[in-house]
């Protein structure tokens, strides 16, 4: 797949899947890039009438259709759902609109034009100001913000306000246990779901896991562990049942089936937990030391835990791509988070700044 994700066309790459349509691991890129980079395999690429052909699936839309439209009961349809879909001028501009209204939504699209050149440019799950608008000025009961590759989704509820991946994880894995179809009682999510998340999932008697961020790191532990559901606050869900990867319009289908089965608007499905207080403090350090060789901050980090004693959360991790460590305190009292966060700081420049 030639993608940018969420990100501008200038940053297209190269995404591989396998042939059982999984994500391949990192150390097998790694070792592809390593392959190609040290020319190791020149003498064995194929020339002239040895290279291989492209093939064009011509009904590949309408399979893909049918492959999202499986995802639903056979009886439910959407009629009577009214909603706005921010394409991000992008991999699912013409299909997602489609797909929707063939299940009977009205359907208003923005981000629907692309030019090779304007995928994720003010639009799209990055940018949901726009859907926001058109959500309150349409009167639409949901609205849907897909990235450009249309691996994502970003919701609005119909009083116009973004409902963030936790909350969407809450309510469908409460839905899905009680219907009986969560698998080992398990949510996966990564170690940036709110807190909230976890209290509430433990209320309903269900576990809640976390891995690396990353939506690789959560299918890898769905697959190895036996998992079906999963997912981050930044919109990637992976439904195992459904498909072998995150999929924006899959994920959209689920929460509007949600809706239409329970008769709740999203803005009350929404309230199936309540995040708790967050503080995210940045500080940019001289070096990145494994953490738990800094005697005073690993004790330090394991005392803040102690503190919070069950009600709460300490993250303290470096920037994958700045020099940066970033210390998260979660809580239900403010006084108590603000002190630990502050505290940690305070270690983190006397000893790394």
């Amino acid at each position: 797949m030639i993608s940018a994700s969420h990100n501008a066309y200038q940053d297209n790459g190269i995404k591989f899947f396998s042939n059982d349509g999984f994500k391949l691991p990192d150390e097998m890129e790694a070792r592809i890039e390593d392959l190609i980079v040290s020319n190791e395999i020149s003498h064995l690429r194929p020339t002239a009438d040895l290279i291989g052909k492209a093939f064009r699936i011509d009904d590949a839309e309408g399979r893909y259709i049918e492959f999202a439209k499986r995802s639903l009961p056979r009886e439910l349809d959407f009629q009577g759902i009214k909603l706005v879909v921010d394409c991000a001028n992008g991999a699912a501009y013409k299909l997602a609109p489609k797909v929707l209204r063939e299940l009977g939504a009205k359907v208003e699209v923005i981000g629907c034009e692309p030019n090779g050149m304007n995928i994720n440019a003010g639009c799209g799950a990055v940018h949901p100001e726009q859907l926001q608008e058109a959500v309150r000025r349409h009167k639409a009961d949901i609205g849907i913000a897909l990235d450009g590759d249309a691996d994502r989704a970003i919701f609005v509820c119909e009083q116009g306000t973004i409902v963030d991946g936790d909350h969407v994880m809450a309510a469908l894995g409460l839905d899905l246990h009680q219907n009986g179809l969560l698998a080992k009682q398990t949510l996966v999510g990564t170690v940036m779901s709110n807190f909230g998340l976890e209290l509430c999932m433990a209320k309903a008697g269900v576990k809640l896991l976390r891995t690396p961020v990353g939506d690789r790191y959560l299918l890898e532990r769905m697959l190895a562990e036996g998992y079906n559901f999963g997912g981050e606050q930044s919109g990637h869900f992976i439904f195992l049942d459904h498909n072998t990867t995150g999929d924006g319009l899959i994920s959209a289908l689920q929460m509007i089936s949600l809706m239409k089965r329970t008769g709740k608007p999203l803005s009350e499905l929404a309230q199936a937990m309540s995040a708790v207080p967050q503080i995210l403090l940045n500080i940019r350090v001289k070096e990145k030391p494994n953490l738990e060789s800094v005697p005073d901050i690993d004790r330090a980090i394991r005392e803040s835990e102690r503190r919070l004693n069950g009600s709460g959360r300490v993250l303290v991790r470096y920037s994958g791509t700045e020099p940066l460590l970033r210390i998260m305190v979660e809580g239900e009292q403010d006084g108590v988070i603000k002190e630990v966060a502050e505290d940690l700081a305070r270690l983190v420049r006397t000893h790394l700044t």
